[in-house]
């Protein structure tokens, strides 16, 4: 038998405060006085002094402010990428992403794109990538997707809604400072917590599950019942902050080496059609999904409940065959997802009709 052998992030720094190293941790990492970093920075920062005053710019780097009011999409990654080409004199040295998971995504899937040929959406999928990506560093500025640690950058193509899973994706260094998430919204906090939540339910309940990825997902449960059930939204409160930026990483590494399941699929579906953004997508999904998941879809609307948390309804009212069609056809292409969610013979269960039907209660 063969065993993956799945690549790690190798350098990791966690610590309140620890975004002031950043400056230290590239200055080694410079390749020449023409070869800038370039830092993909999530535009709700654009007029925050307090952040972007401490980004350590020298030469030639520079800051691109990326709105994230829609999920990263294939055509954005290129266009990324020739604007750098065409205003660097040589190869960066590197891409820092500043920001959430579409920001940390984007700028996984620019270093991939800077060496190796063609448009993104040709890398949709699972190890078709050749080359190395150029160093890329992740910092995240809110909690839970675990897009800081995964070996996938998930992207809207012109088709279909898919990640560059690849060995080369998972960034060369991460940066955890838990004090870049203090200001975050209370229902975007709920939101990416509850991906986070929901990769735990779906890699513990799994047929992919390992005592790897179960010891991982066990961690992070645990940590999102603490921080969702017994403790109430503060802004302030430092513990939960560190511990959620834990439950993030416990909750990548756990799907690292198992997979996600039906609330992912399902969600990439209304993602791809709709627009509609992961962490909330998720959450849209997992509140109907009993029949798959029924303690973890308890214990979700408890939390919801908990933190007075009201979900969008009837999304999927005014849709055509068409348009259910496309979202099933997205949803039922994420092959690998309904594997791990129901075994090798999922597709004798998982019909066209049963998940029209499922979404028509969205």
């Amino acid at each position: 038998m063969s065993y993956k052998n799945f690549p790690m992030v190798p350098r990791v720094i966690f610590g309140r405060g620890s975004f002031n190293q950043l400056d230290e941790i590239l200055a080694a990492k410079r390749l020449s006085v023409n070869a800038p970093f370039i830092f993909l920075v999530d535009d709700v920062f654009k007029n925050n002094n307090e952040l972007t005053s401490r980004i350590p710019l020298s030469y030639e780097d520079r800051i691109v402010f990326i709105s994230t009011k829609e999920e990263p999409k294939t055509y954005q990654v290129d266009e990324l990428v020739e604007d750098i080409i065409l205003k660097t004199k040589a190869q960066p040295s590197g891409i820092i992403g500043i920001g959430g998971g579409s920001i940390l995504d984007l700028a996984k899937a620019v270093s991939i794109m800077l060496t190796n040929e063609g448009e993104a959406k040709d890398y949709q999928g699972w190890d078709l990538v050749k080359n190395p990506a150029i160093y890329h560093v992740g910092i995240p500025t809110i909690s839970g997707t675990g897009a800081e640690v995964s070996r996938t950058t998930v992207l809207t193509g012109p088709d279909k809604k898919l990640g560059i899973n690849s060995d080369y994706t998972p960034f060369d260094q991460v940066l955890l400072d838990s004090e870049l998430t203090k200001d975050v919204p209370k229902a975007q906090w709920f939101y990416t917590g509850m991906d986070c939540f929901i990769h735990c339910v779906e890699s513990l309940k799994g047929s992919y599950l390992n005592a790897f990825s179960q010891s991982y997902g066990e961690k992070s449960f645990d940590l999102c019942k603490e921080i969702f059930l017994e403790k109430t939204y503060d802004a302030s409160d430092v513990d939960s902050q560190e511990k959620l930026m834990m439950a993030s990483w416990h909750g990548g590494m756990s799907i690292a080496y198992s997979q996600v399941g039906v609330a992912h699929a399902m969600s990439y579906g209304l993602s791809y059609l709709l627009g509609t953004k992961h962490g909330i997508g998720n959450c849209i999904v997992f509140d109907h999904l009993e029949e798959f998941y029924s303690e973890g879809v308890a214990m979700f609307k408890e939390m919801k409940a908990k933190h007075n948390i009201e979900l969008p309804q009837g999304i999927c009212a005014h849709l055509s065959d068409d348009e259910f069609n496309i979202m099933i056809d997205v949803a039922l292409g994420l092959e690998p997802l309904w594997e791990n969610a129901i075994g090798k013979n999922w597709k004798k269960t998982i019909t066209r009709e049963k998940l029209r039907g499922l979404y028509q209660k969205m």
